[in-house]
């Protein structure tokens, strides 16, 4: 049984993709231990409440210092034993101790098609203005496994998403989030509870 914590900080909309994905059995072998947020006020506590998962608040704002928070965080994490992290939505940067010690064991969705609009900056509703007012034709998610870079690690699934003419960042969001987000987060959650995954050279090689 593969154990996983989501980490997050607002609504918990891929959250919920992963809870209803659970349910439904289209991801397998698998249970989420834990919901992090570092909002207090983040509706995805709420989820994790509703669907009987435990759910934990670690704020940098109650801490004096970042490395304060960074070691609570880890310490956190470790209390539960996981064999993966999914990134939800999370908005804080994760400590470099944190990524190194759960290498290839932290997955991160991006709303858009890597290498194309990511890195510092590229997060959120922004990803998706850059996107129309570059005027590009497809745009969809990622996910990949998170490395010391911002959007660097290696990429395990991808799903392209049409922008329409007369798209507002707030509609193609949505339909980005429902058409690729929404579905190849758990697609790959499954695969790594089923073994079907494994990190070569830097690259992923998925084992049909």
């Amino acid at each position: 049984m593969l154990k996983v914590g989501v980490l997050v900080s607002g609504g918990g909309t891929n959250l919920q993709a992963i809870i209803d994905s659970i349910k439904s059995g289209i991801i397998t072998n698998t249970e989420i231990k834990v919901v992090i947020s570092n909002n207090p006020n983040a509706y995805a506590l709420t989820r994790a409440k509703e669907n009987n998962i435990e759910g934990v608040c670690i704020s940098p704002k109650t801490f004096e210092k970042r490395e304060d928070f960074n070691e609570a965080l880890i310490n956190k994490i470790d209390e539960y034993n996981l064999d993966l992290i999914v990134l939800a939505g999370c908005m804080v940067v994760l400590p470099a101790k944190l990524i190194s010690k759960y290498q290839n064991k932290i997955i991160n969705i991006h709303p858009a098609l890597i290498p194309s609009f990511c890195g510092k900056g590229f997060y959120g509703l922004h990803v998706h203005e850059e996107v129309l007012k570059r005027g590009v034709k497809l745009t969809g998610a990622t996910v990949h496994f998170v490395d010391e870079g911002t959007d660097t690690g290696p990429i395990i699934m991808q799903r392209a998403v049409e922008v329409k003419y007369g798209d507002t960042p707030e509609v193609l969001q949505r339909r980005v989030m429902e058409e690729a987000e929404w579905k190849i987060m758990p697609q790959a959650i499954n695969l790594i509870a089923n073994n079907k995954i494994s990190v070569i050279d830097g690259f992923v090689k998925i084992d049909e």
